[in-house]
């Protein structure tokens, strides 16, 4: 092969070979520098005083390393950490049932490493370890999808677990509205109730007994009762949460009976529920149309006709 003819070939390789390892090791510099370099300033203070140049106690040696602290530390050097976006990932990572700061921080951490991440990988793998694995007019257009799975990533699983925590909220809610009603026949106050129903379902349902049991702490400590049962609606976007608060609401300013109130509400949510069984049950033939008729049926035509067929050509190759 000529060399010309050998360069032009290699050279959209070694570009985006390039490209990738660069920006790898980017990000891997920024974070041994986040982690690991200080000033000479901060290197004398530490020595003489023990606290570094933050006034905080200096790491011992023999404390455990946190990859949160480091993860904080790169966030900071790339400015990420700002309070109006931390507040307003905060609120996103709470749907999901993360709560503290360090999901902010290995959220944003993920969403800044990912896509050198994935795309870096994906343009070794196609452009040196497995070259012939996708054709060349491809190769880019797969590398640019992975650096975008990689953005996306987070969003993506943040969605599906808050997703499935309220599946599980709104199959569970049904059997706290009876608890619930039981509770308050029983004489306990609706702060008590909510309490004591939460803490009954931690086995059964962890994220609703979560959600009650910060839904009793704001009725306890918030001054405004209303401003507690809407931060239960933001932090569960659920029809039927919405119909829980709107009752409890109307109940403590009408001066209504909270358990009858109750009670109708949980037959509804159950009546609710019985009727979207019923709906997947109903759309379950329409579903299985298609594997039925892909996997089911050759199999049965194999079993029914294979033996008729085997004796007919038994019968011909006699002739």
């Amino acid at each position: 092969m000529e060399p010309a003819t050998f360069l032009a070939d290699i050279g959209p390789r070694l570009a985006v070979i390039a490209g990738a390892v660069v920006t790898v090791l980017a990000v891997v510099g920024a974070v041994a520098s986040a982690i690991g370099r200080r000033g000479v300033p901060a290197v004398r203070i530490a020595a003489v005083t023990g606290f570094d140049a933050r006034g905080s106690r200096e790491r011992e040696p023999g404390n455990r390393f946190r990859p949160v602290d480091a993860m904080r530390r790169v966030l900071t050097r790339f400015d990420l950490m700002r309070s109006g976006q931390t507040a307003s990932l905060m609120q996103f990572l709470s749907t999901a049932g993360w709560r503290s700061r360090s999901a902010v921080i290995v959220y944003l951490f993920a969403k800044l490493t990912l896509p050198a991440t994935i795309g870096g990988g994906a343009a070794t793998i196609l452009y040196w370890s497995a070259p012939a694995l996708v054709p060349g007019n491809l190769k880019l257009l797969v590398v640019l999808a992975a650096v975008f799975l990689g953005t996306y990533l987070p969003d993506a699983v943040v969605r599906q677990v808050a997703a499935k925590r309220r599946d599980a909220i709104r199959l569970a809610l049904p059997d706290a509205l009876d608890l619930l009603v039981i509770c308050v026949e029983a004489g306990l106050s609706l702060d008590a109730a909510v309490e004591r129903v939460g803490e009954e379902f931690e086995p059964s349902c962890p994220a609703l007994s979560e959600e009650l049991g910060l839904l009793s702490a704001e009725l306890s400590f918030l001054g405004d009762r209303r401003r507690a049962f809407d931060n239960l609606t933001r932090r569960v976007d659920l029809a039927p949460v919405q119909a829980l608060v709107a009752t409890l609401v109307q109940t403590e300013r009408f001066g209504t009976p909270i358990a009858q109130a109750l009670r109708v509400l949980s037959t509804e949510q159950r009546n609710m529920r019985m009727v979207a069984a019923e709906e997947k049950a109903a759309r379950l033939p329409a579903t299985m149309t298609i594997p039925m008729i892909l996997f089911i049926l050759p199999a049965l035509f194999v079993v029914l006709l294979g033996p008729a067929l085997l004796k007919i050509v038994d019968s011909l190759s006699k002739f």
